[in-house]
């Protein structure tokens, strides 16, 4: 322990935050004091550097080389600095934040840093959604942006998002730039960032958002008559100011909004887990909608890229799946598409998608894990992924987006409302013409991040040889070349068709499985039923092999 201690007091020597030095400072007493859950807090603080990947940075707030701080943000963005000034002789970055605790002085460090290394750095006007940032570097023709945002992440924690703009069009990076990035931080971080030189940051005007608020809302058609009464909630997070500027702006009437969850909140007092796929998470939104006899309840998760739909069912409220959204805001888009252009989605999202596309003549395309691939598919006119995330603009913003969605299903809802139907009836109605394809998830999430790899490896040391009766025909490592080195997936068919895929999560310290089910047997309400039934059955049985 007194190596650890004594590299923590270093840390502590040099921190420029005070607040994370007081808790430092703090954890190290505790811990000569022989607290147990101190040491170990100093041991994971300290054991290695918070690792730079395709999300960029993203883990839990405090002091440390593993943390997310003042120190680690400055040294990522000299980092990142260094990687821009080598591709081009004047580049410029745009950055943005959140309402999360460090957000807003995290970006204002990051913007100095950039400014100091020669990099045209500038600031968004406050604090605003991820997808006006994703807008931001494309309208403004930036050489990269940046997000700080954890999404959907609990709390205590924070990141750093990264886009490129240019060739890339404003999508996340990929790999290899991922690595030779980090790189370029492991370089940087040998300098203190005391010695780092600061420059003049710029602030942006409001036109930006404004910009993403017109486009933004040329994507919706207000219902004639009516239209459905919607709740909303932001989830304690930055979506609401932009979600009624963009809905009034193309004529939508206003939405009532749960007021525990309308104004931005880094405690998150409400939720346990700030993210709608939660149990719990929409009970404030259920209740309000009960009590306000809505017909539709939607929800934006903190920062706004991510979007959750609820309907009506049994005198309560269903959440609708990811897939069951992305395969309505699928034909929604490929209707308009008129035979031209490529749908695309994740490889662990429904295959329904592709149904939908061969039936409109448009051309179908399996990504990698992660909006960064769907984003970078030629030709999208529509992506999505099943952890609520949905492209419905391509042509302005290469990530998901949670307030562009939002507006095209209320598009959908109005439009199906005063044809006297709803999103559930035609979910239905999509059954019968493609046949029902159900999906569900299970979750493990982990304290131990050693539990992760061990849960994937007993799998593909001994991958199961049937689940709830049904044989599995096959068990592919999509790790492996045969099979596109797509990542750490694990992917098991069923004799009945079933597919069940396991991996970890990029975000969180969690194990999923996806399972996708379909059935083209009986009336659209019967096809529901039966694959629902298989995806039931096959969770049930997936549980005992994550421990």
């Amino acid at each position: 322990m007194s190596s650890a201690v004594e590299v923590a007091r270093a840390w502590a020597a040099a921190d420029v935050d005070a607040e994370t030095r007081a808790e430092l400072e703090a954890t190290i007493a505790a811990a000569e004091g022989g607290d147990e859950l101190a040491v170990a807090e100093l041991a994971d603080a300290f054991r290695g550097r918070l690792q730079f990947g395709t999300a960029g940075l993203r883990g839990a707030i405090g002091a440390g080389p593993n943390r997310m701080n003042r120190v680690t943000v400055q040294q990522a963005s000299a980092g990142l600095a260094a990687f821009l000034l080598a591709r081009e002789p004047h580049p410029s970055i745009v950055i943005g934040w959140d309402g999360r605790r460090g957000s807003e002085v995290f970006a204002r460090d990051a913007a100095e840093v950039f400014a100091g290394a020669g990099v045209r750095a500038i600031l968004l006007p406050r604090l605003l959604p991820t997808p006006v940032t994703a807008f931001a570097v494309r309208h403004l023709g930036t050489s990269a942006g940046v997000m700080v945002t954890a999404s959907h992440n609990p709390p205590g924690d924070n990141g750093y998002k990264v886009y490129l703009g240019g060739d890339d069009e404003g999508s996340q990076i990929v790999p290899p730039v991922d690595g030779e990035i980090a790189a370029l931080i492991e370089r940087a971080a040998a300098t203190p960032v005391s010695e780092y030189p600061r420059g003049q940051v710029e602030t942006a005007g409001e036109g930006v958002w404004e910009a993403y608020v017109a486009a933004t809302a040329s994507l919706g058609q207000p219902a004639h008559e009516g239209g459905p009464r919607v709740v909303y909630t932001p989830m304690h997070g930055v979506g609401l100011e932009t979600v009624e500027a963009v809905l009034d702006a193309a004529g939508f009437p206003p939405v009532t909004t749960v007021p525990e969850q309308a104004q931005p909140d880094a405690a998150f007092p409400t939720v346990d887990f700030p993210n709608p796929e939660e149990p719990g998470a929409l009970d404030l939104a259920f209740a309000l909608a009960t009590a306000e006899d809505a017909d539709l309840v939607l929800a934006n998760d903190p920062d706004a890229d991510r979007l959750a739909v609820a309907v009506p069912e049994d005198g309560g409220w269903r959440m609708l799946t990811g897939n069951e959204v992305g395969l309505l805001l699928g034909w929604d888009a490929a209707r308009s598409a008129r035979g031209r252009g490529v749908l695309a989605a994740s490889v662990v999202s429904s295959p329904g998608l592709g149904a939908i596309a061969e039936a409109h003549g448009l051309e179908f395309v399996q990504t990698l894990t992660g909006f960064k691939w769907v984003s970078r598919v030629p030709d999208l006119v529509y992506g999505y992924e099943e952890a609520l995330g949905y492209l419905v603009n391509p042509g302005t913003v290469r990530d998901k987006d949670g307030i562009s969605a939002l507006v095209r299903v209320l598009t959908l809802a109005g439009d199906l409302h005063e044809r006297g139907s709803s999103l559930a009836e035609e979910l239905l109605a999509l059954a019968g013409e493609f046949g029902a394809f159900a999906s569900g998830q299970v979750s493990v999430r982990v304290t131990d991040l050693a539990r992760i790899p061990a849960i994937m490896a007993a799998l593909r040391a001994e991958p199961p040889a049937s689940l709830a009766g049904l044989a599995v025909t096959a068990a592919d490592d999509l790790s492996l070349p045969e099979h596109g080195s797509i990542g750490d997936i694990l992917r098991f068919a069923l004799a009945d068709g079933t597919r069940v895929m396991v991996r970890p999560s990029g975000t969180e310290p969690k194990v999923k499985v996806y399972i996708d089910a379909v059935s083209h047997e009986g009336s659209p309400a019967q096809r529901v039923r039966a694959a629902q039934e298989k995806v039931d059955a096959i969770a049930e049985a997936v549980r005992p092999l994550l421990g």
